[in-house]
């Protein structure tokens, strides 16, 4: 039965994971319904013509996940609580009802699929790491982090983002809000109390530099990135940008940007403040290096693992110029005197061993699969509608007839159980075109089909007054 339910490249790496994404999905959409007993490892890897190492690696995986139970003598069956949604009905409103379900609701923007989360690898990682600990490990230790991270992440972010810094300069954060926050109270020291920000740009970062006391200037962002020209006319001495990945546009900063960028900084004086969210997912190309590769003297670097693990791991870095250094890490030791040391060295084993490179492209496969899937449900629900900003990340851009309010429609999809994000939220400006960020990254294919629907019944009720 199981052959049905299973379409495998063999011509691409990474039989395992594509085996347990054809699983997922299949359990995700009611396929495999909860309760259904699966053929033994050794039968489905016969039946498919796998090694059965690669049909093992699947089960457990989806075991660690809760989605299949496996017990002694009793073989392995879909577990009994992931029952997934009905078909679509409609209320007496002729809606269709609400695309609820127990994980994240569909088309959030920025979020990773938490049953991707490599539970196997990571408790592997875990373990090793807390083998491998001191006494001495379970002091207090360097505010700045676990030594052992450190060094593996600026290996890991030379050789894969080009970046150039080394273990010491440093900084494990915990997520890219601390980051945010380091870096605001470090510019406030130094009597800078307005930055530069893309427009539009990312309303959380936008959030966390608001509330930790800068005002933020904006400076408008075209098909080439931020515009620096613009940028200098404003005379503020920070800046933000998203130069791998635009956040929302998708864009990619010009290398005629980047170096004017760049000589803005050294210019001025001033500091660039680089958020690398989500650089890692690229599809049409190698993604582009981070900005900080290029002027480390002049960038402040931030990462997270959020987008590419897990947002509740809370793990992020910092990297800033030497001449920031002392700042950051003294507000870092007052923030909370060292971030928590093994999830850091579970971290730092799990890109030791490759684990997370292999993560990695397992994410970048099927993120490119539920990016298609979403552009052709647009394209089959709503055509018509300009979309931008597919070639990278965990989201797209839909823009919307100019009668329609982006605001009101993001409410009633809502409704529908629906969390699109209004592109006019992005703004720091009045005006520019209404338009929908639609995340695809934590919903299966199947489901962003119905998620889509949804959204096309949405538009359809109604224009700007709802």
């Amino acid at each position: 039965m199981l052959e049905t339910l299973v379409e495998l490249d063999r011509a691409r790496a990474g039989l395992a994971g594509q085996l347990t994404t054809a699983l997922r999905d299949a359990i995700a959409e009611g396929r495999l319904a909860p309760g259904t007993r699966l053929p033994s490892s050794r039968a489905l890897a016969a039946d498919l013509g796998l090694s059965r190492g690669v049909v093992v690696e699947a089960y457990e995986q989806l075991v660690a996940e809760g989605r299949l139970l496996s017990r002694r003598g009793a073989g392995t069956v879909v577990a009994p609580a992931l029952v997934l949604r009905e078909p679509p009905s409609e209320d007496s409103r002729g809606y269709p009802t609400p695309c609820h379900g127990s994980g994240i609701r569909p088309m959030r923007p920025g979020v990773p699929d938490p049953a991707m989360f490599p539970r196997g690898a990571w408790r592997r990682a875990y373990e090793r790491a807390l083998g491998a600990m001191t006494d001495a490990d379970l002091d207090y230790g360097d505010p700045a982090g676990a030594r052992r991270l450190r060094t593996e992440l600026a290996s890991y972010l030379g050789r894969v983002r080009a970046a150039r810094v080394d273990a010491g300069a440093l900084v494990v954060t915990t997520g890219a809000a601390q980051a945010f926050a380091l870096l605001a109270a470090a510019l406030r020291d130094a009597g800078i109390t307005e930055v530069g920000f893309e427009d539009p740009g990312s309303h959380g970062v936008r959030g966390h530099l608001e509330t930790h006391g800068l005002r933020l200037v904006p400076v408008p962002v075209d098909r080439d990135g931020l515009d620096v020209a613009a940028l200098a006319r404003t005379g503020v001495r920070a800046v933000f940008v998203t130069p791998a990945h635009q956040f929302p546009s998708g864009v990619v900063l010009a290398p005629a940007r980047r170096s004017a960028l760049v000589e803005w900084a050294r210019r001025t004086g001033g500091l660039i403040l680089e958020d690398d969210y989500d650089a890692e997912f690229r599809y049409d190309r190698d993604p582009v290096g981070c900005l900080q590769g290029i002027a480390p003297d002049a960038v402040a670097y931030v990462g997270s693992v959020s987008k590419a693990l897990a947002p509740a791991l809370r793990l992020g870095w910092l990297a800033v110029p030497g001449k920031w250094r002392a700042a950051v890490e003294a507000r870092k030791t007052w923030a909370d005197l060292g971030g928590p040391v093994l999830e850091q060295l579970a971290f730092a084993e799990l890109l030791a061993g490759g684990a997370y490179d292999r993560h990695l492209r397992r994410a970048r496969s099927e993120h490119r699969r539920r990016r298609d899937a979403l552009v052709a449900a647009l394209d089959r629900h709503l055509p018509g509608l300009r979309v931008t900003g597919v070639a990278a990340g965990l989201h797209l851009v839909v823009e919307l007839p100019p009668e329609f309010d982006d605001v009101a429609v993001v409410a009633r999809a809502a409704e529908a159980g629906l969390a699109p994000l209004p592109l006019s939220r992005t703004r720091l400006t009045a005006g520019g075109r209404p338009g929908l960020v639609l995340g695809y990254a934590a919903t299966s294919p199947g489901e962003i089909d119905r998620a889509v629907a949804l959204l096309a019944a949405v538009l359809g009720s109604g224009r700007s007054n709802g």
